[in-house]
């Protein structure tokens, strides 16, 4: 098959250039020049004036929103219960799923685990890797005890390869193992440009939705964690998952950060074992402490991650500082520390001025919620007074600039989350109180920073 001929168009104003250039010669900008293919069909660049489209396509019928049939969508179970919550119940006909990560994170293992598991439930599934050959791929598949696997396995970067084996074989879930080097003969670019990079998802996407095949996409990512290529091919996918986690422990955690058939900020956990990555049952032990007794700057957050309920354990240390103390946070806000010590200062008396203050959120977990504040808060009083909060407690809620403790969405999933894990007293918001008392658990409702203060000096 012959090559077209390519072009390249400017990122920024659409324009175009037989050739590359460091500047686009209509707008001006410098290196926003990418190679693309001629759009199908003849003349449609040529068209003036409204009307001409009618010569050229025939209108197609539309409908009301209401008229349209809305079904469920179908979900085929992974095997893996961790990974299908993330997915929204499991893998969908015809959806697109972008998984990213650090390398050696294990996305390529929890991949080809899932696809073990579908087929042995009957399902054909196809595993393409780009980056190692089928032998490595055998070898680990032994390492992980799946000596028996019948998964199909393709050694290829070729797209138009890939396509044709995939229409070929028709698996119900087919695996790109990275999107990043698979490469298209119609365009002259290297393999892991962002021209490939877009054109190959764009045909991946394609196919999917044509025959209904699943496609999961592994990305590569930058050194600050995003996902590397162009930012459209987030767009282009339904689902964008993310591996977190620290190489050196044992747990990794999945969120969604997209999926259009699921809630988004679901996260799976995971232990690495010698037999690959298994679910983690009760997550909210990964990340709470094993002290026998309390300890001075340590206070047991209830955080919400999806639509599952976390207990997570704020750690906080304050010592001496000097003429510029440091504020350091590790899995939360650095810049929402600063304004926590403020307030906490204003509205609570508590002045951390010349203190350096380290704040750390237990097992590696990120929490983004401003549902911290009041947990971090607490935590950093406890270790500058040197007194422990009580055994068994916890808190949460946001704190405004004014001092006031807003409340947290979902509350009450919260305390009954922390009631089934043994934990008997609570601070919280006042308009998360619950209505009606949880067997166990005493809950301390709180409009303000300084009443929250009170409230632990009370309990202890």
């Amino acid at each position: 098959m012959a090559k077209e001929k390519t072009f390249f168009t400017c990122t920024e104003c659409g324009g175009s250039s037989p050739r590359w250039l460091g500047k686009c010669p209509s707008c001006g900008a410098w290196n926003t020049l990418i190679e693309s293919l001629p759009e199908a069909g003849p003349g449609k660049n040529r068209l003036s004036g409204a009307g001409q489209y009618a010569g050229l396509a025939q209108a197609q019928a539309v409908m009301p929103l209401a008229a349209i049939e809305a079904t469920e969508v179908a979900r085929t179970a992974s095997g893996i219960e961790e990974l299908d919550r993330v997915l929204g119940g499991g893998m969908v006909e015809g959806g697109v799923v972008l998984i990213g990560g650090d390398p050696g994170i294990g996305k390529s293992t929890l991949l080809l685990q899932a696809m073990d598991a579908l087929q042995r439930v009957g399902l054909p599934t196809l595993y393409v890797t780009g980056e190692e050959s089928g032998a490595q791929v055998a070898l680990r598949s032994r390492r992980l005890g799946l000596d028996a696997s019948q998964v199909n396995v393709l050694a290829e970067i070729q797209l138009e390869k890939i396509l044709a084996t995939i229409e070929a074989t028709q698996p119900a879930v087919a695996v790109i193992d990275s999107i990043q080097t698979i490469y298209s003969d119609q365009l002259t670019s290297a393999p892991g440009s962002v021209a490939q990079v877009r054109e190959c998802a764009a045909h991946l996407t394609r196919l999917a939705k044509a025959t209904g095949i699943a496609v999961v996409l592994v990305g590569h990512v930058t050194k600050e964690g995003a996902l590397a290529g162009p930012r459209v091919l987030e767009h282009m996918v339904d689902t964008v998952l993310y591996f977190e986690g620290d190489t050196h422990s044992s747990f990794r955690l999945v969120r969604a950060i997209k999926n259009r058939f699921g809630a988004v900020n679901e996260i799976g956990v995971f232990a690495m074992t010698e037999k690959g990555l298994k679910g983690v049952a009760n997550p909210s032990a990964i990340f709470l402490s094993q002290h026998s007794e309390p300890v001075p700057g340590s206070c047991v957050l209830v955080t919400l991650e999806g639509t599952r309920p976390l207990l997570v354990e704020i750690q906080a240390l304050v010592d001496g500082g000097g003429p510029s103390p440091r504020r350091l946070s590790v899995g939360l806000e650095r810049d929402r520390l600063a304004m926590l010590l403020a307030v906490l200062h204003r509205h609570a008396g508590v002045a951390c001025v010349d203190q350096d203050v380290f704040v750390n959120a237990v097992g590696g977990v990120r929490i983004s919620e401003p549902a911290a504040d009041l947990a971090v808060m607490l935590s950093i009083t406890s270790s500058l007074r040197g007194r422990a909060l009580p055994k068994g407690f916890i808190a949460f809620g946001e704190v405004g600039l004014a001092g006031e403790v807003r409340p947290a969405p979902r509350g009450q999933e919260r305390l009954k989350e922390a009631a089934k894990l043994g934990f008997s007293m609570a601070v919280v918001p006042k308009a998360n109180a619950p209505k009606k008392p949880i067997p166990g658990l005493e809950i301390h409702a709180v409009e303000r920073v300084d009443e929250a203060m009170a409230a632990v000096r009370g309990l202890g």
